[in-house]
């Protein structure tokens, strides 16, 4: 019953169920990566700052971004398919990163709201060249446009974990980010101890 419900909710309300949703997801994704830190606290206003950006921004971009590539490259075959992959990864995956970086220290009142971006933005980027072609593949492929945006809500649960992890702690490598969910603490402790020492040999050359 509530397939129905909610398959009729999509057909009917595409743009508010999928934005919805989308945003959801996304600030889901920060929770569980809070969860699996094992913080003592959660962090809600951080979740609530991802789900402001992901709301505000990429559940909008992502479904008014999907059907513009339908019009452009209707249809299903390896050509038309091949080209929303090609535009979708060199153009909007490279945005969709830089605004939750920038946004979400934005809303957090950063002094340098681009710091993230610089440090973690390229490896990032080339961590999401392992994922995302292969979602969005399945979502060119077998999906219904009036579905897309929520299939890319649910892959972004996972991406959002990787990426709220990376903001905080990580590099936006995948292989750090495979070492915290395999042993958190001792990720990032590890983490903690470079940055401190990074900080004190800064420190030691601006004197």
């Amino acid at each position: 019953m509530r397939k129905v419900v909610l398959k009729e909710a999509t057909k009917r309300f595409p743009w508010l169920a999928n934005v919805t949703l989308y945003g959801c997801l996304f600030a889901g994704g920060d929770f569980v990566h809070q969860l699996i830190a094992q913080e003592e606290h959660m962090d809600w206003k951080h979740t609530r700052n991802v789900a402001i950006v992901a709301i505000s921004f990429h559940g909008n971009f992502n479904y008014f971004w999907l059907r513009m590539l339908e019009r452009r490259f209707p249809g299903k075959s390896a050509g038309m398919v091949f080209r929303k992959l090609l535009l979708d990864q060199s153009f909007a995956s490279p945005l969709a990163t830089t605004v939750f970086y920038t946004g979400v220290s934005f809303l957090e009142g950063k002094d340098d709201i681009f710091e993230d971006w610089r440090d973690k933005f390229f490896n990032t980027w080339k961590t999401g060249l392992m994922y995302w072609p292969f979602m969005q593949l399945l979502n060119f492929m077998l999906l219904p446009l009036y579905l897309r945006t929520a299939f890319m809500g649910c892959c972004a649960f996972l991406w959002a974990s990787f990426l709220c992890f990376s903001r905080q702690s990580g590099d936006g490598t995948a292989t750090v980010a495979l070492a915290f969910i395999l042993d958190p603490r001792q990720t990032l402790d590890t983490i903690r101890q470079a940055r401190l020492t990074r900080k004190n040999q800064k420190a030691k050359w601006d004197n």
